[in-house]
């Protein structure tokens, strides 16, 4: 196949990737795990139900493929919103509101309900598991580099490990009700409890 045909081809299915994917977050956050079917997520996506086949041959590996590739997405976002926060203290206050974001946001939601479901779906955890973790890993680094803390110190791990999981905490409190209030109220307290913690 002439490379001029290759490229284009290549284009298309990167595209019709995309398309998917963004489509599947979409649908797990308005539907849920049940709702979201290979057929519902084709058929957003404007893709025909064998495209999407070719891509992802099962639900699983098409909603885990999702949710990596808008983690990878989110995550660099963070960094590029990272670039513009000022150094000093205000650095730890603008860094916790910016993860605050990400476990409130369409990407979490997407999360949540897959790790709900692989509950009992085997094949779903099979795959999930291992991405759980690597996005975790990732997650907890990029905490680190963006709080520009030295994880060698005593209890500089735990204090980081600590505020994503409170943050996940809050992030589920609030699918049921606006929880700002008391979310704004607890994280203001955790930064200050953050900032001597991390304070060499």
């Amino acid at each position: 196949m002439p490379a001029s045909t290759r490229v284009p081809q290549q284009e298309r299915s990167r595209a019709t990737q995309a398309r998917l994917l963004e489509a599947t977050v979409e649908c797990l956050v308005e539907h849920g795990w049940s709702g979201t079917t290979t057929t519902v997520v084709a058929a957003r996506a404007g893709v025909s139900r064998g495209a999407q086949l070719h891509h992802y041959p099962t639900r699983a590996a098409l909603v885990t493929a999702a949710v990596a590739h808008l983690a990878d997405r989110r995550a660099e976002e963070l960094r590029t919103e990272a670039e513009a926060l000022p150094p000093g203290p205000q650095r730890l206050d603008r860094v916790i509101d910016l993860l605050g974001v990400a476990f409130t946001g369409p990407l979490f939601v997407a999360a949540l309900e897959l790790w709900v479901a692989a509950r009992t779906d085997r094949e779903l955890r099979e795959a999930l598991v291992p991405l759980e973790a690597r996005v975790g890993r990732e997650m907890h680094r990029l905490t680190v580099a963006l709080l520009d803390v030295d994880e060698r110190r005593p209890g500089v791990r735990e204090a980081v490990q600590a505020t994503l999981d409170l943050l996940r905490g809050l992030g589920v409190a609030n699918l049921l009700n606006d929880d700002s209030s008391r979310r704004t109220a607890l994280l203001l307290t955790w930064k200050r409890q953050l900032a001597t913690l991390l304070t060499p």
